[in-house]
């Protein structure tokens, strides 16, 4: 059977959630049931919303509702999807939309990653750590030369991947196709001295309209991967990014404004289906996501629900990129990989750009500490012998117990 299955969190009073269930199924879909004549309610059958199932928590406060609706009500498109099973229900009271199941039929017509994480290892060449990511600071009003040395000093510090800040757009100063241009020859020049190669992610940004022919030409001018801020422009426009055979980049997707609709406990969409499932669904290589214990943390469950989703085994979507992200620094790699295991990316911000040895210090600490927890090896025992690790651990503290 062609179908969605939703799953609610709602708000109510033991022994509501039946008539609350019902209310839903057939409110977003038939509408009206029993005042239908028989032979209407025989005609209108194949379309009407099902209740699946409905528990409650132990206090009798909440309720999981799950109700299912056939495929033949909407368009295979995400748009269509969340207007129907969750368009004016979220305007209607403490409702959040925690899970959505998508039969085999419907979930086929979803591209998921194009490179995933077997592709993005190959490109870079790292088969069995952690990636190393680093992003640009403090670049907005800078001219080039500011940016040309601050990805120099990251990539000669051997982060794997750099990624322009999500807030860096198409601007005079640094213009979307010039920082292409300079990234690939800056880069190609520590390539030649160090032999690592680093890639760069380029803010794709601008007006919907024009994104899809910016991403070809970033391709065209040799760019490496597509940073893309996915709720500010909405999931279809990520699909029509990944399905474009003319672009075929990896894509970074950006959680910027995930937490107007993910963050409330009791309204909006959960988190492992915003930046998880969906994302996964619609072609994202990478998916950023507030790390449990940084500068922004989330919820420890939560988070690691998201990573959940991205790795889960699916006959459908490649595994994508897990990017626990915000305030991390060295000392936090045990907890990380504990976490994320080997299959993620360590990012950092000011944990690259504030270490006493500048970004390149930053990104060998970061190394240090990667090839210690591969090596089982505990970091304070590392720094013995690494400077650029006994600095960071003096500036951020001590390994973070596991």
């Amino acid at each position: 059977m062609s179908e969605v299955i939703a799953t609610y969190k709602i708000k109510g009073k033991t022994g509501t959630f039946e008539k609350k269930a019902e209310g839903i199924a057939l409110g977003l879909t038939v509408g009206s049931w029993t005042d239908l004549p028989i032979l209407e309610q025989e005609q209108l059958q194949k379309y009407k919303g099902r209740v699946v199932s409905i528990s409650e928590s132990e206090d009798g406060a909440t309720g999981l509702v799950k109700i299912g609706y056939p495929g033949h009500n909407y368009s295979n498109d995400l748009p269509a999807v969340l207007t129907t099973v969750f368009g004016k229900l979220s305007l209607d009271g403490e409702v959040k939309l925690v899970d959505l199941e998508f039969s085999a039929d419907l979930k086929k017509n979803y591209p998921g990653p194009r490179f995933g994480i077997d592709g993005i290892r190959e490109l870079t060449g790292i088969k069995e750590r952690p990636l190393l990511m680093s992003i640009f600071k403090g670049v907005i009003g800078r001219d080039f030369t500011f940016l040309e040395n601050q990805l120099k000093a990251q990539a000669m510090g051997g982060v794997d991947v750099v990624k322009d800040d999500e807030i860096l757009f198409d601007n005079p100063l640094t213009p979307f196709i010039e920082r292409i241009r300079t990234g690939k020859r800056v880069l190609q020049e520590v390539y030649e001295e160090t032999g690592k190669r680093t890639l760069y992610a380029v803010n794709l940004s601008g007006r919907t309209s024009e994104l899809k022919e910016k991403a070809k030409r970033a391709r065209e001018l040799g760019a490496d991967a597509l940073l893309f801020n996915v709720f500010s422009y909405g999931l279809d426009v990520l699909q029509e990014l990944r399905e474009d055979p003319g672009i075929s980049l990896p894509i970074m997707a950006h959680p910027a404004f995930a937490g107007a609709v993910a963050a409330s406990p009791s309204f909006g969409v959960g988190y492992s289906l915003w930046v998880g499932k969906f994302l996964r669904m619609t072609g994202a290589d990478f998916s950023l996501f507030p790390s449990p214990y940084g500068s922004v943390a989330l919820n420890k469950d939560q988070v690691l629900s998201v990573s959940e989703e991205l790795n889960k085994e699916d006959a459908f979507f490649k595994k994508v990129l897990p990017v626990p992200s915000a305030g991390i620094h060295p000392a936090l790699v045990p907890l990380l990989v504990k976490d994320f295991g080997f299959d993620c990316v360590i990012n950092a911000g000011g944990g690259i750009h504030g270490h006493p040895d500048g970004a390149i210090g930053g990104g060998k600490a970061f190394l240090q500490a990667i090839d210690a927890i591969l090596e089982g090896v505990n970091l304070r025992e590392a720094a013995e012998t690494q400077s650029e690790l006994r600095k960071a651990l003096s500036l951020w503290g001590e390994e973070v117990k596991v």
